[in-house]
């Protein structure tokens, strides 16, 4: 059993979804797919936004802050709203793609902990330096994957990617089966909807 995590840098609701995921989707024996991509082009194509809607909409974005902090809290997660928003996650996805599957979610979850914990910014190679060495990685090696053309290609493939799945926002999750499901609260229903698929029976010839 697999679920897609889309999920974006720059998102806020994106962390508290890295940083339960595994725990969650373990649990119910399902295996996660880490999916980098990025929401700018998504916002521009699909809405003709040049910033993120919670800077388009004020009153949007005060309520987002005080959402994330309830539920950083409900989880236990430390939290610090970063002084730059949205942060820049470009090198930080690139350098993701370039990992194998199994070292991936370390390096992703010091990523996030650097803006989301520590108000670090996260399009700074220093501060990528330091979160490829405490995910365990070689940060030489990793970090030249942050200007690779080819990881410049695949970044651009995976968001196109996420627009044909209908992903609009971060984070997402994807099943087997196409469902889509956006936002950290359904992670949970995302992973239940994984399991309910393998025990339906198959209605195909």
């Amino acid at each position: 059993m697999k679920l897609q995590f889309w999920f974006e840098f720059a998102s806020t609701y994106s962390y508290p979804a890295v940083m339960r995921v595994d725990k969650v989707a373990a649990a119910r024996g399902v295996a996660i797919e880490w999916r980098p991509f990025l929401l700018g082009p998504l916002f521009h194509a699909q809405q003709g936004l040049k910033d993120s809607p919670f800077n388009v909409v004020p009153v949007k974005g005060s309520y987002m802050w005080r959402d994330v902090e309830r539920t950083c809290e409900k989880y236990g997660l430390p939290f610090r709203r970063p002084g730059r928003f949205p942060q820049n996650g470009l090198m930080a996805a690139r350098i993701t793609l370039s990992l194998p599957q199994d070292e991936r979610p370390n390096f992703v979850k010091a990523v996030y902990q650097a803006s989301f914990v520590h108000d670090r910014d996260i399009s700074d190679p220093q501060i990528l330096h330091a979160a490829a060495r405490r995910a365990g990685l070689d940060p030489l090696e990793v970090l030249a994957a942050m200007t690779s053309e080819p990881m410049k290609d695949l970044l651009r493939e995976e968001t196109a990617k996420a627009a044909d799945l209908g992903i609009f926002g971060a984070p997402s999750f994807v099943t087997g089966d196409g469902e889509l499901f956006w936002g950290n609260d359904r992670l949970e229903d995302a992973l239940d909807w994984t399991v309910r698929g393998t025990l339906r029976p198959n209605t195909q010839n």
